[in-house]
């Protein structure tokens, strides 16, 4: 097992991360072209309802997993391991057995009544199957950040991306003759298809692993049996029951935003395919942009629970101040030139992605929250590691019910429409991440340092004023030079500030794996 640092690990995730991001975006141009916009609802349409039932299967137990097994790991008890490992696979695939069943026996009630559109039948028994892989792999997945070897989590993300582009792009331009409801079926079997490559690379690795330790030294005295091998079920509850309802509320709210925004604004005077196409533009561009660096966010998280999960079984708070200050460091140093970017260059950024400047307006209005974002998951990440997940699940639902509300205030007014929507989710942001921080700092009795905040706010501040110029003045007559003059002397100027102001050194360099010994 090749266990990896605290930086190490969240590095080959993030690059995982960016490499999945950059594809994603390949579907979303080319999908559209083979089944239309028609097709492409179509696809979509099955997607909110099928996202709750995989919330309740599966989203808590990665953490849950990756916690226990941490922290068995920290006391050498392999029995345990082994153990947490067959209670959450029968758990969990118990449940996605239980799921697909309903939902193929409800299948035509679900399409007809609840998604409105019959059409849609095809593609949502195309995406039943996908329950019971996506519950496996939720678990393998789990364990590996457990043992933090984020390896096998990085290479299935990208092997299932791979194989998900070219099946489902594949699959629907062949069954496009068939009509336009079958070409989105073919491309969310393309989707499950990738989803069990993924699943694939998990078991291998998995099998590996399994065999390398078989091949190993003796077992532990731990391992022998005895008290010291069990785990109790309810602490696997504990954990994974408060995430899933903090992420199921998540989603709910996702949910009855999209209902409300459409209503608002129909309220206000909006005509409803106007309100449609502005609910569009919000949720398929401006939100995918502002989420961009996300793939760190998330990589962070992920490596974060183990390793606080093991320092907090060991007592070590000082390793968790440490990892918790490295997590928010980077988070800050990195995250803000994008935000700096889709602030300042947010018309031209729009328009070369979209070809479409005006929706710069609404990413430009976003982007002053982007770093309450950045922060946000290693925070809840931190709670939830650290055993107040029931904190992360309170601070996402007042969230969630001052965004609803503030949707149904903003958005029915004429003078605010569409934008009345984009405040509460700024406020939304702000507010769960605000309260994040609050429920951490009070529990460790955690301070960012000052500098990390003033050194990287001037360092933005000279990659702003730099880019501002370079967009602006009309140094060269081809617009699209200026903005890729802009955009990449406003990034050397930051890396360049943040060395000067020592926001990182030759140190943090090293850490970097594959070139830091370089």
């Amino acid at each position: 097992m090749r266990k990896q640092s605290f930086i190490k690990g969240t590095m080959i995730l993030l690059a995982a991360g960016i490499v999945n991001r950059i594809l994603g975006f390949v579907p979303r141009i080319t999908l559209p072209r083979i089944i239309g916009a028609e097709g492409v609802g179509l696809y979509q349409l099955g997607y909110p309802f099928m996202i709750v039932i995989i919330t309740i299967i599966s989203s808590g137990v990665p953490l849950a997993v990756a916690k226990l097994v941490a922290e068995a790991e920290s006391e050498g008890n392999e029995r345990k391991i082994r153990s947490i490992l067959r209670v959450s696979l029968a758990i969990t695939c118990g449940l996605a057995v239980f799921f697909t069943l309903f939902c193929l026996w409800a299948a035509p009630w679900i399409t007809s009544r609840l998604l409105t559109d019959p059409r849609v039948y095809h593609t949502f028994m195309s995406m039943c199957p996908i329950l019971p892989i996506v519950a496996l792999s939720a678990v393998y997945r789990g364990y590996f950040q457990g043992r933090q070897n984020m390896i096998p989590t990085a290479l299935s993300q990208v092997v299932e991306t791979l194989v998900r582009i070219a099946a489902m792009l594949t699959l629907a331009y062949l069954f496009l003759p068939y009509g336009v409801e079958w070409a989105a079926a073919g491309a969310m079997i393309g989707v499950v298809i990738g989803e069990l490559f993924g699943m694939l690379v998990l078991l291998i690795s998995f099998s590996r692993d399994k065999t390398r330790k078989q091949l190993g030294a003796a077992k532990s005295v731990s391992d022998g049996g005895g008290p010291s091998g069990e785990f109790r079920l309810g602490k696997l509850f504990s954990i994974a029951v408060p995430v899933t309802a903090s992420r199921l509320v998540g989603s709910t709210s996702y949910l009855l935003e999209s209902i409300l925004i459409a209503q608002s604004l129909a309220v206000a005077g909006v005509a409803t395919a106007v309100a449609t196409a502005q609910y569009g533009v919000l949720q398929g561009m401006v939100i995918p942009i502002l989420l961009m660096p996300g793939a760190l966010t998330y990589s962070l998280s992920v490596s974060l629970i183990p390793s606080l999960s093991e320092a907090a079984a060991r007592g070590d708070m000082k390793t968790i101040h440490k990892r918790l200050h490295q997590s928010l460091r980077l988070a800050l140093v990195t995250g803000a030139p994008f935000a700096v970017l889709m602030y300042v260059l947010a018309e031209p950024l729009c328009y070369y992605l979209y070809n479409n400047a005006e929706v710069g307006k609404m990413l430009k209005m976003m982007a002053p929250v982007a770093m309450f974002l950045y922060f946000q998951s290693p925070l809840q990440a931190t709670l939830q590691a650290l055993d107040r997940p029931g904190s992360a699940l309170t601070n996402t639902l007042i969230g969630a019910v001052v965004k609803l509300a503030l949707i149904g205030y903003l958005a029915s007014r004429p003078q605010w429409g569409i934008l009345g929507a984009v405040v509460a989710i700024n406020a939304n942001i702000a507010l769960v991440t605000l309260l994040h921080w609050h429920s951490v700092t009070r529990m460790l009795k955690f301070r960012m340092k000052g500098a990390d905040y003033w050194k990287t706010g001037l360092a933005a501040a000279v990659m702003g004023t730099i880019c501002y110029f370079m967009m602006n003045e009309a140094w060269y007559d081809d617009p699209l030079v200026r903005f890729i003059a802009a955009s990449v002397a406003g990034v050397v100027i930051y890396l360049i500030s943040i060395v000067a102001l020592k926001l990182v050194d030759r140190s943090d360099f090293s850490r970097i794996p594959w070139i830091g010994k370089k």
